[in-house]
């Protein structure tokens, strides 16, 4: 699972290079993602611009990242295709998440309340 990791004053930017999060990809994606957030500023933005399709196991692998950022961390997620948005939004996840339109939207909020 190729990932890509920019690093902001408060945030964390981390882009899927990817079009699909699966079963197929999950564990890789869950480990990729423990290894670039694991040390970092209390937000992560997760830029899936890239992405086409999430199904179960790769919406499960999403949540086990921004739990293993713990309690005071954060994931965000931006740039969700009308697809994966509707994957979020079927399954009330849309409510879990922050998300943003843009990561650079996500990234200029972040700048704008520093």
């Amino acid at each position: 699972m190729q990932l890509t990791a920019e690093q902001f004053p408060d945030a964390t930017l981390i882009t899927v290079l990817e079009s699909r999060i699966d079963a197929a990809s999950a564990i890789a994606f869950k480990d990729t993602m423990r290894d670039l957030s694991e040390d970092g500023p209390e937000r992560v933005i997760l830029d899936l611009a890239n992405v086409d399709f999430v199904d179960s196991s790769g919406l499960g692998a999403i949540v086990a990242a921004m739990k293993l950022l713990g309690p005071e961390r954060r994931l965000e997620l931006a740039a969700l295709s009308p697809t994966v948005e509707k994957v979020f939004r079927l399954t009330r996840m849309d409510s879990v998440f922050t998300i943003h339109a843009s990561a650079s939207e996500a990234v200029g909020v972040q700048k704008l309340a520093s």
